[in-house]
């Protein structure tokens, strides 16, 4: 099934992400991470990029395939372009075919400064724009409800956004956020430049405050006083801020939902103890 199918009823879509195992870690894990997942029925699962730096045989294609074909979920793979020719994407279009891969999440990765990036490809829009000529593919791509950090400010950020869904995206996932006014304020913005596409709130639970940090200064999300202050508080206290994380994160949810916004996109971490306390607490919100 095509994403953008998924939003013609007009309910909230609620969909989950999760990363490939690392090179030191163990094919057990996606499974034990799909099988505390799938039962929580989200309306798709997508993967992050990871065929070089994952274990062998566990790749975003591989395990995409699995979730579709073992799990019956719909899902969507990551797909960076920075350092890819054009005979390496050709190549990718092949291999989801032949994997019934019908879901691409286009992005332009992370530009490494000790790897010189392709020519072939500088922005997400122009994977896009060549991917689309050449199969029948959905494409989704990233947003910033902030900007993106290259941007010099918001409006720019939003019109090259425009030019990905001219491209051919036809479904937007959102960055994390840790206050609902910056997505609402993006969301007008998008609306208004043209951009009509079904835009999911991309939303991490803080349970690690290092972590949420450093995810922090990779994609310029602000921290609310609201939310510093939970930091500060259970940072040294691993349970508390675990629990208060998932409810920060759920209060996010539903004020959202009651907003009428057009999906969820949880960033799991890999953890169906998170992902399920979430999905409890907001199923009757998001599946009434």
């Amino acid at each position: 099934m095509k994403i953008p199918e998924l939003f013609k009823n007009g309910r909230t879509v609620f969909s989950f992400e999760i990363f490939p195992p690392k090179k030191d870690g163990s094919i057990d894990t996606v499974y034990k991470t799909l099988d505390g997942l799938v039962d929580l029925k989200p309306d798709f699962i997508s993967v992050t990029y990871g065929a070089g730096g994952s274990l062998p045989g566990c790749s975003t294609r591989e395990i995409v395939s699995i979730i579709k074909e073992k799990y019956h979920t719909e899902s969507i793979a990551h797909l960076t372009c920075v350092n890819s020719t054009k005979e390496d994407i050709d190549r990718v279009i092949e291999e989801f075919k032949e994997s019934g891969i019908e879901n691409v999440l286009a992005l332009r990765g992370d530009i490494n400064p000790n790897i010189p990036p392709k020519e072939d490809f500088h922005y997400a829009s122009e994977l896009i724009a060549y991917m689309k000529e050449r199969s029948d593919l959905s494409f989704s791509g990233g947003c910033y409800p902030e900007g993106h950090p290259e941007a010099a400010n918001l409006d720019e950020d939003i019109t090259n956004l425009k030019r990905k869904v001219d491209a051919g995206a036809s479904h937007l996932v959102s960055q994390l956020f840790f206050d609902n006014a910056f997505f609402y304020n993006f969301l007008e913005k998008a609306r208004k430049a043209g951009i009509n596409v079904p835009i999911e709130a991309g939303i991490m639970p803080c349970v690690n405050a290092k972590q949420i940090q450093r995810m922090v200064t990779m994609c310029g999300a602000s921290l609310p006083h609201k939310f510093t202050k939970l930091i500060a508080r259970y940072e040294n206290n691993p349970d508390a801020m675990r629990d208060a994380g998932i409810a920060y994160a759920v209060d996010q949810i539903v004020d959202l939902a009651a907003n009428g916004v057009d999906g969820i996109h949880l960033y799991t971490m890999n953890n169906p103890y998170i992902a399920r306390k979430i999905s409890e607490s907001v199923s009757g919100i998001l599946r009434g």
